[in-house]
């Protein structure tokens, strides 16, 4: 297991404080991450903790997965890095997505299936 945890379901209003005290409990934090959102710095409900350890990591998806923290269940595993599984692409990566691109967009009405 890595170091670096994924942590989900966060009360909008956790901070990075409260996150390292918390998970201090399971081992030494190296590293604590709320994600905000850029205009407004509002918490987007999760974040990031690298433990110092892959002793404390483990310890901490154990002890910390499920807890009640402000009434929500935290969500805890280990960081998939960027990109690992979790990209939003379809296909062969070159279309962008939805559809579009590589090829031309007109195509010929067609009948409506009664």
């Amino acid at each position: 297991m890595g170091r670096r945890l994924y942590i989900g379901n966060l009360p909008y209003k956790a901070t990075d404080e409260e996150l390292r005290e918390l998970f201090s409990q399971a081992g030494a934090v190296a590293n604590v991450q709320v994600m905000r959102d850029a205009a407004t710095g509002r918490a987007r409900g999760f974040g990031f903790i690298e433990m110092a350890t892959d002793e404390g990591a483990q310890k901490a998806v154990e002890q910390f997965h499920q807890y009640q923290m402000q009434g929500r269940a935290l969500v805890v595993n280990e960081a998939r890095p960027k990109g690992a599984g979790g990209d939003r692409s379809f296909g062969d990566g070159n279309r962008g997505g939805y559809g579009g691109g590589g090829g031309s967009s007109r195509r010929e009405p067609r009948e409506p299936r009664w």
